[in-house]
């Protein structure tokens, strides 16, 4: 089947806050002057990376902010610069609707593709990102432009999120592995705490993903039953600022990549998958030994891509910060020796990202799709080289290079938003999906 990765592209206000708990990259880096023209520029670099690997690529929007309708529903009255400036002098509150946070399209959703349904439809359930309070905001919009863009009820199904509450907690296909075999098809879905169980949770930080959610998501994605693989993350590997799957494990196609402090009992958990997809799945496991569980999440290694190009052959796609540590490249250079399909490993530099705990596997939904599927997207998110030098042009005319959290309050900064967002979705011929392009 063709895999198509959607990735999100880097707002105009990006900034290094420091809002994820648990995100000990951007608790690093918080109050440093970010520059979101830079960032941006890094993204449509590394899908021009990708496009010349022989890939299928598209891109998701930013979403508006800050986020105004949401201050609105706080009470705060008046135009939209003064909602924004009124904000402004509640501590935190402005930063906290102004995140770009979107731009880590891994969260967006969960994808159940049409050969693993049980109405033979891809299916796509979005993520309600509940756990933080400054992501849970994006749900209504991401819901809009995935159903801009899949929009044909016969071959797709966009789900709303699941309710917005704590028992429901989830993160999108950032806990989700697809892994399969010619003998079977495993979706895996890492949690992280049970809300009506009394499973291990962390002690150091929470965890987001809760067993119910991953549990709903799969029945909303009418995922066949046999193809479901639910498994704890471990509370260790969350306390080390693992606090998606994603940070500690990546798989595709019957490859899988991961450290002994992803999942509670590893062993087994491997041994399950073995079990299930036979010999062809090759299971390349770190001890913490060869990389310690610092390294392993400082270095983003296993935050990693595994694309399949358009011949067949499996790249390895890792951020430059695990080129740079010693034993994240050292293992990363094991996994392609010992995965036949693994042709390369592609380093990529998202140090904006990176900067807030995101690396090249955050950025983008992957999705696999019968031709058809592909062909029937309704829009024009699907790059080739001309759209992506359109974006490229399009971030350097509206970006700003330079960026502190209190230029938030800046009305000008807004203004500038809107007038670029407004732009990007007649470029992507997505239609009115922001509240502001929608208002009478």
């Amino acid at each position: 089947m063709p895999e198509l990765c959607l990735d999100g592209l880097v707002g105009p206000t990006h900034t290094h806050a420091g809002l994820a708990s648990g995100n000990l990259a951007a608790q690093r880096h918080a109050g440093e002057v970010s520059n979101p023209k830079r960032a941006a520029l890094e993204g449509l670099t590394k899908l021009r990376h990708m496009l010349a690997l022989g890939t299928t690529r598209g891109v998701l929007p930013p979403q508006p902010r800050p986020a105004v309708q949401v201050l609105r529903r706080l009470g705060f009255e008046g135009s939209d610069e003064r909602v924004i400036e009124r904000a402004a002098q509640e501590p935190g509150l402005l930063t906290l609707v102004s995140s770009a946070s979107s731009m880590w399209a891994a969260n967006a959703a969960t994808v159940i593709p049409s050969c693993d349904s049980r109405d033979g439809r891809l299916h796509l359930v979005v993520a309600n990102l509940v756990a933080q309070s400054h992501r849970s905001f994006e749900a209504e919009t991401t819901e809009r432009v995935l159903s801009a863009i899949f929009q044909d009820a016969t071959l797709y199904a966009v789900h709303p999120p699941l309710p917005a509450a704590a028992h429901f907690s989830d993160e999108g296909a950032a806990n989700h592995l697809l892994l399969h075999s010619s003998r079977a098809r495993i979706h895996v879905f890492g949690w992280g705490r049970s809300a009506l169980g009394d499973a291990a949770k962390p002690s150091r930080h929470s965890a987001r993903q809760t067993l119910e959610a991953s549990a709903a998501v799969a029945r909303m994605g009418l995922l066949e039953p046999s193809r479901l693989l639910l498994w704890q993350q471990a509370p260790e590997g969350i306390d080390a600022g693992a606090f998606h799957s994603d940070v500690l494990a990546v798989g595709n196609g019957s490859v899988l990549l991961l450290h002994e402090a992803a999942f509670v009992d590893v062993d087994a958990f491997a041994g399950s998958l073995s079990q299930r997809l036979g010999a062809e799945l090759s299971v390349v496991l770190a001890r913490s030994q060869e990389l310690s569980l610092r390294d392993a999440v400082s270095s983003y290694a296993f935050n990693s891509e595994l694309v399949r190009t358009t011949d067949g052959a499996l790249v390895i796609v890792a951020p430059e910060e695990s080129r740079d540590c010693a034993a994240a490249h050292a293992f990363l250079q094991r996994a392609r020796e010992e995965c036949e399909l693994a042709r390369e490993i592609a380093f990529v530099g998202v140090s904006g990202s990176m900067k807030n705990g995101g690396g090249p596997a955050c950025l983008r939904l992957r999705l696999e799709l019968t031709e058809a599927e592909l062909a029937g997207l309704a829009s024009d998110v699907v790059l080739n080289d001309a759209r992506l030098s359109a974006l490229q042009s399009w971030v350097e005319r509206h970006y700003r290079d330079r960026m502190r959290v209190t230029d938030l309050a800046d009305p000008a900064l807004y203004r500038e938003s809107l007038d670029a967002l407004d732009e990007l979705t007649g470029l992507l011929g997505l239609g009115a999906v922001y509240d502001f392009q929608r208002s009478p």
